[in-house]
């Protein structure tokens, strides 16, 4: 990835929220990488950052093989802030004390500031109280030299430190997740007063920047672009289009696993809003063919993912010329596939469009959205004049349907749940609640009950409701239908859906839960 003049750097030691570290510092309108702490020194080196955050993690200072910080961010006279192990991984490196805490901190903490400091200006004063979340065991018990505490909490004396000197600072809790109401604040305090960054990455300078990075890669060679029907993949074939005109052929494979009306929405708006050259690809057969039988979460994931790189394969020899593929991959995708540590990790989910594609292709990948969450990728499309009913539609899976449909895959349940679907979506605009829900979607499930339906006895399939809000898909809350609402969608799907004679809604957050259900 190549970054604007100004940004910063994240160090990832595993954390399960860095990148919320990264949203809130682009949030601040400076521009932010994550590198896992092994690769930290080559992305230093190649981003040349203005500030460095070490961010939280698993692991214990106290253990032998604990991840540490490169030297040559410490040497390098850069400001530097630790967050929860991040600050221990400081005092450990730099000459204080971290040992294991008799009882640790986890939750909504109060911490009482002591003195002021820059990341406090005109935020916090000496004598006040806040609100931040803890999640330690371990603590800091002494102090590296030319450090000061600056806040203290209960089981924290050491809540937040400074070395003014240095520009090195450092806290124990988490000031990028929600529950610590002024975190965002703090850590744009760290990025603009801190590091001096002028706060000025925009989307409309992210366009600009991409058309010259895809006219530089691409030169006078031709470009195919992967139209799965969602929001990612429709912004970066637009995105390449202003980039380099009638250079880019997309290709809309239309697998079956999309949503009702969706398929004829992306032909119309590529066809005909854009004029972008357009091969549409009906391979509903192959991909049920190939789902036949297959109920396991990532076979159906890696079979969908290979089938759709063979389709290109296949459509770009019949298109001819085509040295590189676009796909809409997103920085999320980026991450989560990717272990911090560099060697095996737990597998959350595979996502089709990471890791490149099979030499056999001879092809090079153009990602130009592979620096971006998805809340960026939408404020690029409506940049680029995107309509927003389209921009603004819910995040939808490139695996499309077939993961939310537990179990096998066939054309009469895809079926019964886009109407499904269709009818709760349709429920949600006529409530206008549509832009107040991250995602909302039906999920058909394996499980059969007993009905009645008029004078005789049903044996049909459960239909699960899901709505969840988010700001950027890492953690999710469900959305407070009330009961009337719910009412309403459950007796429409099981009088109009033929196949369904029971809804459910689903209660449950990320965590612990994934949005999706496979």
């Amino acid at each position: 990835m190549t970054g604007p003049s100004e940004s910063i750097l994240i160090v990832d030691f595993g954390s399960q929220v860095t990148q919320l570290i990264a949203r809130r510092v682009r949030e601040a309108g400076v521009y932010s990488e994550i590198a896992p702490f092994n690769a930290a020194a080559e992305a230093f080196e190649r981003m040349r950052p203005g500030g460095v955050i070490l961010s939280g993690s698993p692991a214990s200072v106290l253990d032998a093989d604990s991840p540490r910080v490169p030297d040559t961010i410490f040497e390098s006279g850069l400001p530097v802030l630790g967050i929860c192990y991040g600050q221990q991984v400081m005092m450990q490196q730099l000459g204080g004390q971290v040992q294991l805490g008799d009882s640790g901190e986890f939750g909504r903490a109060f911490i009482e500031i002591a003195d002021g400091c820059a990341l406090f200006d005109g935020l916090w004063t000496e004598g006040d109280r806040h609100q931040v979340w803890m999640s330690h065991g371990d603590k800091v018990t002494n102090l590296a030299p030319g450090f000061r505490p600056v806040a203290a909490s209960p089981g924290a004396p050491f809540a937040v430190i400074a070395d003014d000197k240095r520009r090195y600072y450092a806290m124990q809790f988490h000031p990028e997740v929600v529950h610590t109401p002024d975190g965002g604040k703090l850590l744009a305090n760290f990025v603009r007063h801190v590091c001096g960054l002028k706060g000025d990455w925009t989307m409309a300078e992210f366009r600009q920047t991409k058309i010259e990075e895809i006219r530089k890669q691409v030169g006078s060679g031709r470009v195919i672009c992967g139209l799965s029907g969602g929001v990612d993949s429709a912004v970066a074939a637009v995105l390449i289009h202003e980039a380099i005109g009638e250079q880019l052929t997309c290709v809309f494979v239309d697998h079956g696993l999309m949503r009702s009306g969706e398929a004829d929405q992306v032909v119309s708006l590529f066809r005909g809003h854009y004029n972008i050259p357009l091969v549409h690809v009906n391979a509903e057969t192959l991909f049920m063919n190939g789902l036949a039988g297959v109920t396991d979460p990532e076979a159906k994931r890696k079979f969908i993912g290979k089938t759709f790189i063979d389709v290109f394969e296949a459509e770009a020899k019949k298109i001819g010329g085509a040295e590189f593929l676009a796909q809409g991959t997103l920085y999320p995708d980026v991450i989560e596939s990717v272990s911090f540590t560099g060697g095996p990790s737990v597998t959350i989910k595979s996502h089709h469009n990471v890791g490149g594609l099979p030499e056999r292709m001879n092809m090079k990948l153009v990602e130009p959205l592979r620096e971006l969450f998805k809340d960026e990728v939408r404020a690029l499309g409506r940049e680029l004049g995107l309509p927003d009913v389209f921009v603004g539609r819910h995040p939808f899976p490139g695996p499309g349907l077939a993961i939310r449909i537990p179990g096998e895959v066939t054309k009469e349940r895809c079926d019964i749940l886009r109407k499904a679907d269709a009818v709760y979506l349709e429920e949600i605009r006529n409530a206008g609640l549509y832009d107040a829900i991250w995602q909302a979607f039906a999920v058909l499930l394996p499980v059969k009950t007993v009905g009645v339906m008029g004078d005789g006895r049903t044996y049909d399939s459960v239909c699960g409701l899901r709505g969840v809000t988010s700001t950027d898909g890492m953690t999710a809350d469900v959305y407070p239908f009330d009961a009337s609402f719910l009412t309403r969608v459950a007796t429409r799907i099981v009088n109009e859906v033929k196949g369904v004679n029971r809804v459910v809604y689903d209660y449950t957050s990320k965590p612990p839960g994934t949005i999706e259900w496979e």
